[in-house]
C-alpha cells in the first residue's frame, strides 16, 4: 500500500525540521490563544490588517507591534495567507528564495560545507532564510543585495574580523553576529570554523 498524501507531506515536512521544531510547531497554535488571548482566528483577520506585504516586512511589524516571535509570525501568515510554497515544499521555497544566480552560487557552497562538517544538520528552507539546525538552530543565510548572502549566527562580534553586528531579523533572536559572503569563494576555512563553534552552541 503506498503512502497517502498527508502521510507523505509529513515525511516531507519533517525532513527539514529537527524533531524539537516538529513539537514545537505542533504546539503553537495550541498555545496561542491560550498566551495571547486571541484566538487563531483573530490573528488572521490582524494580519489582513497588516500595512506591510513584503514578508520580512509584515514579520517584522508583528514583532514590533505585537510582541511575537518568529514561529507564532510563521503560523499567523502562513494560515493567513496561504498562497506560495509551504515548508513541505523544500525545492520550491529554495527556488523562490534564491532567485539571483550568484547567490545562489554562495548558498550551495554554504550547504555543502554544512553537508560534508556536520551531516547530522537539518537544513530547512522557510520563505525569508535557509536555517541550519541541530537540535536547535545554529545558522541561517539568506540572500542579500547584488548576488551576495549573509549568515546569521549565535556568537560573539568579536569571534571573527569578518563578523558584524546582527541586524534587526525577525529569525535571528539568538544571533548576534552577522558574516557577509561575496561569492562562493568565501566559504574558507574561517566560515567552517565559524560554522563550527555555532555548531557546538546548537547541542
Amino acid at each position: 500500500m503506498g503512502v497517502s498524501g498527508g502521510k507523505a507531506k509529513k515525511a516531507a515536512a519533517n525532513s527539514v525540521l529537527t524533531e524539537r521544531q516538529q513539537k514545537w510547531f505542533a504546539s503553537v497554535e495550541a498555545s496561542l490563544e491560550r498566551d495571547t488571548g486571541k484566538s487563531i482566528v483573530e490573528w488572521v483577520k490582524i494580519a489582513k490588517k497588516c500595512p506591510e506585504t513584503a514578508p520580512r516586512k509584515r514579520a517584522q511589524w508583528f514583532r514590533d507591534k505585537y510582541g511575537l516571535g518568529v514561529n507564532r509570525i510563521a503560523h499567523i501568515v502562513s494560515v493567513a495567507f496561504p498562497g506560495g510554497p509551504s515548508w513541505d515544499e523544500p525545492d520550491a521555497l529554495l527556488d523562490q528564495l534564491w532567485k539571483e544566480k550568484d547567490g545562489r552560487a554562495i548558498y550551495e557552497a554554504v550547504v555543502k560545507l554544512v553537508r560534508k562538517e556536520f551531516p547530522e544538520a537539518v537544513i530547512g528552507p522557510r520563505k525569508t532564510f535557509v536555517s541550519f539546525s541541530r537540535k536547535v538552530q545554529f545558522a541561517g543565510i539568506l540572500p542579500s543585495k547584488v548576488g551576495k548572502a549573509e549568515i546569521g549566527l549565535p556568537l560573539p562580534v568579536s569571534a571573527s574580523k569578518r563578523l558584524e553586528p546582527m541586524k534587526r531579523r525577525p529569525w535571528a533572536e539568538k544571533h548576534s553576529g552577522l558574516l557577509v559572503l561575496y561569492s562562493p569563494k568565501d566559504v574558507d576555512a574561517e566560515v567552517k570554523r565559524l560554522l563550527t563553534l555555532a555548531w557546538a552552541k546548537g547541542a
